[in-house]
């Protein structure tokens, strides 16, 4: 399953919001982990669990010991918040596409008014981080998506840095997941902060796609972290565990995000390959454990 997938099924439904009944996974009590050390703030992307009702999924995440969920709509707020569980990343309440994004002008009216509108509902439910995309190419060069993406974003900067919120934009790579996306880089994504020059606006470093598109992590984010406001988690090649069976070490990279001195979430991303889902849980629970230096 990928990302566009999943938030088809979240604009079909309502983020799985009431209870389900209890997987025998999160009831048993050795999801529980060891008191975490407190150098990486955890949470797991909802889409990646989208076997659980965010009711359940809230149950899990308390179960193993964290307490934040990623890429969460308005209308899962209640759920969260009943649950005492952050929204570590929040999306608008209106459309969602990866593809079409800010870096086309006529994309702009309609994205400035959804995040007009999902500003002060993220701000007034005590979140703080909104997520969004430039969009695909489309035959489009860096320079010409680079202005349009600031014409576009500087007509929601006020209102997000008067509610303190901080708008993030999601780096992908264009080699095997999101063909033609425009934010495939990290030095392109710099590029657009310094532009907006504001600090309420980062970009969201996905170590799977960087690592696929470029490379060079540990040193990309030791040299570029005070752009860089949020991580997401996955195993290379194929988005699956973050286990010995994959090409990078993160507990090694974690160590160096903590040593930015870096105070946000670390969001889980992969894809489990393991066939049921308490065995897919479990795998949630190892990757915090890997993460958790």
């Amino acid at each position: 399953m990928r990302r566009r997938t999943a938030i088809r099924s979240l604009l079909a439904s309502t983020a799985g919001i009431g209870v389900a009944s209890p997987l025998t996974a999160w009831a048993n009590s050795n999801m529980e982990l060891a008191p975490l050390k407190g150098n990486i703030r955890h949470s797991v992307c909802s889409w990646t669990y989208d076997f659980l009702s965010l009711e359940e999924l809230c149950q899990v995440v308390k179960k193993i010991g964290f307490s934040a969920i990623d890429l969460v709509a308005p209308s899962g707020f209640k759920t969260l918040q009943a649950n005492g569980i952050d929204c570590s990343m929040s999306y608008t309440a209106g459309k969602i596409s990866l593809t079409e994004g800010w870096n086309r002008i006529e994309n702009h009216d309609w994205l400035v008014k959804d995040f007009l509108d999902a500003i002060p509902v993220v701000a007034e439910a005590g979140y703080k981080n909104l997520i969004c995309f430039t969009g695909n190419r489309n035959g489009m060069d860096d320079e010409t998506g680079l202005k349009n993406c600031v014409q576009g974003l500087k007509r929601i900067m006020g209102a997000a840095e008067k509610n303190g919120i901080t708008i993030q934009l999601e780096l992908f790579n264009s080699k095997v997941d999101h063909k033609d996306y425009m934010a495939d880089r990290s030095d392109w994504g710099v590029a657009l902060c310094k532009r907006l020059g504001s600090s309420n606006f980062k970009l969201l470093y996905d170590i799977y796609h960087m690592q696929i598109s470029e490379g060079d992590v540990i040193r990309t984010i030791r040299d570029n972290h005070e752009y860089f406001g949020h991580y997401h988690t996955a195993g290379v090649p194929g988005r699956h565990e973050i286990d010995e069976n994959q090409e990078l070490f993160y507990p090694a990279i974690m160590r160096a995000i903590h040593q930015t001195g870096y105070q946000g979430y670390v969001a889980q991303e992969f894809i489990s390959e393991k066939k049921t889902n308490t065995e897919k849980i479990a795998s949630l629970k190892k990757a915090i454990q890997i993460c958790d230096i």
